[in-house]
């Protein structure tokens, strides 16, 4: 009998840290479609927004809790009472609020950001976290840049909140300064030292400045983390968050090594960052894992006709999992006469060896002078090889 694999929270906060990216602001209609998408795709929280930031944030992070009624809808508040209030206010009519508490804790921005003292950040924490739980019973409380936190001060502030009620600690990597091994270390202490851990979820929250953020979040998950906050496309404050596709499908094709599940639903993957692309006109980088539009693109010769043969040589989940169409063969100067025989064959022609070698001679002299062969381009070398031209 197969063991039940562990169930991992997704926490996408797109519409709030992703929001914050240069140029991804959205309205508060496009903040409303794109939550409806997050709703399909099946994560489990959605931060929505945060709301004393501004009216439109208020209006968007309200008009979601309203509409959005299946998952866990989160609202950011810094740790004081207007901030906390505030994020009520929006979240009071959603069918699973949660408030959201985020303080920093490292000296550095103890000393230089906030100037209090270790003990009045215990204590601010302490507080926050007993007036939002006065207000909503689910609180999550995120200790801002707590890999630069000293670890022991972190537990003691981690026990401060827990103590009064808070229900998920996220440890956040804000400046995505820490390295894989490490970060499941800092969950492994937590998760021995922090009195009453076990009533509570432990969430990483990794940012990408080292380009380590999946790598980390799912560390974190290896070491006991049972929530993930992640966006898609992995945007988000400088160089992102961790990629919300990335964690998923590591986790999906290689349960050997991770055997945990998800409710993504993976077929929604691909529409969710095609349409984030186009409410914010950023587009995806092509060689982004998972919906790049190269991450199932083939054109060297080898590959194409592995592929042909059987995708699995080259390819280790299959497109439609993530809501991608089909694998593509891009037509260069790498790629080789099988793929060529199959385009043309899907254009309508089929040649024996004698023809098809001529179309490859002519397509290799056009290929070295423009980066990709498109139909247009077959069609006129066909054309000319049947003497039409």
């Amino acid at each position: 009998m197969t063991a039940k694999r562990v169930h991992i929270k997704i926490f996408d906060t797109t519409l709030r840290d992703g929001e914050q990216s240069p140029g991804c602001t959205m309205n508060q209609q496009e903040k409303l479609r794109l939550a409806d998408q997050l709703d399909r795709l099946g994560v489990d929280v959605i931060e929505a927004g945060f709301p004393i930031a501004s009216d439109g944030d208020f209006e968007s992070v309200k008009a979601i809790a309203i509409a959005v009624r299946r998952p866990i809808i989160a609202a950011l508040a810094r740790a004081c009472q207007p901030d906390i209030e505030r994020a009520w206010e929006a979240l009071k009519h959603a069918a699973q609020p949660r408030i959201h508490i985020v303080l920093a804790t490292s000296d550095i921005h103890l000393k230089y950001k906030l100037r209090i003292t270790r003990d009045q950040c215990v204590e601010q924490a302490r507080k926050s976290v007993r007036f939002a739980k006065s207000l909503c019973d689910d609180v999550e409380f995120s200790s801002e840049d707590a890999t630069r936190t000293d670890p022991d001060f972190l537990c003691h502030v981690l026990d401060a909140v827990v103590e009064v009620g808070a229900t998920t600690l996220n440890i956040a990597d804000t400046v995505g300064y820490t390295v894989p091994a490490e970060f499941g270390d800092l969950i492994t202490t937590i998760r021995q030292q922090v009195k009453g851990i076990e009533n509570v979820t432990v969430s990483a929250h990794c940012h990408n400045d080292l380009g380590l953020a999946v790598a980390n979040a799912l560390a974190a998950v290896a070491a006991g983390a049972r929530q993930v906050e992640c966006t898609i496309n992995g945007i988000g404050e400088r160089a992102g968050n961790a990629s919300l596709e990335e964690i998923v499908m590591a986790m999906r094709v290689r349960p050997d090594r991770y055997a945990y599940e998800t409710g993504i639903v993976g077929e929604q993957i691909f529409s969710a960052s095609q349409m984030l692309s186009e409410i914010t006109g950023v587009p995806v980088q092509p060689n982004k894992a998972i919906i790049g539009r190269n991450a199932f693109a083939h054109e060297a010769g080898i590959h194409q006709d592995g592929v042909l043969k059987n995708p699995l040589t080259y390819e280790i989940m299959t497109p439609q999992s993530v809501g991608v169409p089909d694998s593509k063969l891009v037509l260069g100067k790498h790629s080789g006469r099988h793929a060529l025989s199959i385009r043309c064959e899907q254009l309508g022609y089929q040649f024996d060896r004698s023809g098809l070698d001529d179309i490859y001679r002519r397509f290799l002299r056009l290929a070295d002078n423009i980066k990709h062969v498109e139909d247009h381009h077959l069609f006129e070398l066909i054309a000319r090889q049947s003497g039409r031209l």
